[in-house]
């Protein structure tokens, strides 16, 4: 038995990539699990996997990573995954007394936009690059890397080539999918959004697309499902002034719920969106829930990432759009509404290729044997 120990600063101890996937799955080999967040209050045992998380964020990066320190002091793991590179950097010390693995699992293109909004030219550069170097120091640290999608691998690979490291996607287990392949009724579409409700997340281009359509068809029922909230005070402006310029009549609003329910909360849509920006961060960094969609039999309409053509053959069961373009993308909609076989087709080939290409079936056996190496 070996123990292992997941670190992060920003993700919930019940993140679903970090607990419901990867820990759930190294506990049942056999292994000894704990998880410590910052970013909730919470102590127990869930599942068999030992939980240690406190709500401080708030906290200085100098008390965050004295709480790990004493986590791994205490716990004395074999194996670390971290999230992010505070956590990796607090790995430090019991790497050198110890030497265990430290995996760094790189999941958010670092440094974000969001580090730096704050900041006005020229401090956002210098901060810019400040995080920079701070990510090649955790990478330094580091005894080997997942990697979330292929297109984060740089920098971390440029500089340490050598460093073992693996790609493991963000793919869904099938324990949490609710698959409702659906037929299009008559004259009427339901179309979803999950998520922020925030500019940065593009909930504006899927209104601006949804108001195009029932334009340019009058008299289609057009349903309007939003799944999520705004977190910042400006996104809650946003979105206010969002519904009272578009004015749906059916629009329906449902709260984030627990992950093993959220597959099911978006049952009834007919199509799911991602219309986030084009920029260079977003370039880089999948939008995972393509995958839930897909288990589900939903067509998609996407923005046109290089990360999400790189990743996903999302023409078997949807469409990459200009997120600016809402006359193409309603276009895309009437296609499916004039034609409900492609429609069916569509949807039928999203679950296939879930079933055949994107599921954690397909990628656990390499993640756990990855872990046991890193640890001999």
């Amino acid at each position: 038995m070996s123990k292992i120990l997941f670190l992060t600063t920003a993700h919930r101890y019940d993140d679903d990539r970090i607990f419901y996937h990867q820990a759930k799955t190294l506990k049942n080999e056999g292994n000894q699990i704990k998880i410590c967040s910052l970013s909730s209050d919470f102590k127990g045992c869930i599942e068999g996997i030992e939980i240690e998380s406190y709500s401080i964020l708030n906290k200085s990066s100098a008390d965050k990573k004295k709480v790990f320190e004493n986590i791994c002091e205490d716990f004395q793991p074999d194996c670390i995954i971290c999230s992010e590179p505070l956590a990796v950097i607090s790995t430090k010390k019991i790497k050198k007394e110890k030497k265990v693995s430290v995996i760094y699992d790189i999941t958010e293109w670092y440094p974000s936009i969001r580090m730096v909004e704050k900041y006005s030219f020229p401090f956002n550069i210098i901060h810019a690059l400040k995080f920079f170097l701070i990510q090649l120091y955790a990478g330094f640290i580091s005894t080997h890397y997942i990697f979330g999608e292929e297109t984060k691998t740089f920098p971390l690979t440029f500089f340490f080539p050598f460093k073992k490291r693996i790609i493991s996607p963000y793919y869904p287990d099938d324990i949490y999918i609710h698959s409702n392949i659906k037929k299009l009724a008559p004259n009427k579409i339901t179309l979803c959004y999950t998520g922020q409700f925030s500019e940065e997340k593009g909930v504006g281009y899927f209104f601006e697309a949804a108001d195009k359509l029932r334009n340019k068809k009058r008299g289609l029922e057009v349903s309007i499902l939003l799944i999520g909230a705004s977190r910042k005070e400006k996104d809650m402006k946003y979105f206010s002034e969002l519904i009272n310029k578009y004015q749906f009549e059916n629009l329906e609003i449902k709260q984030s719920t627990i992950f093993e329910s959220f597959t099911e909360t978006y049952a009834d849509a007919d199509i799911c969106f991602d219309l986030r920006p084009l920029n260079y961060e977003n370039h880089h960094c999948l939008p995972i829930k393509i995958f839930y969609y897909a288990a589900s039999g939903k067509p998609v309409i996407y923005t046109d990432l290089k990360a999400t053509r790189q990743h996903v053959d999302v023409s078997k069961f949807g469409y990459l759009v200009n997120p600016k373009d809402s006359d193409a993308i309603a276009d895309y909609i009437l296609q499916y509404i004039e034609n409900p076989k492609l429609y069916s087709n569509h949807a039928e080939n999203a679950r296939k290729e879930y079933e055949e290409k994107y599921n954690w079936e397909l990628i656990k056996n390499p993640f756990i044997s990855f872990i046991k190496k890193s640890i001999k």
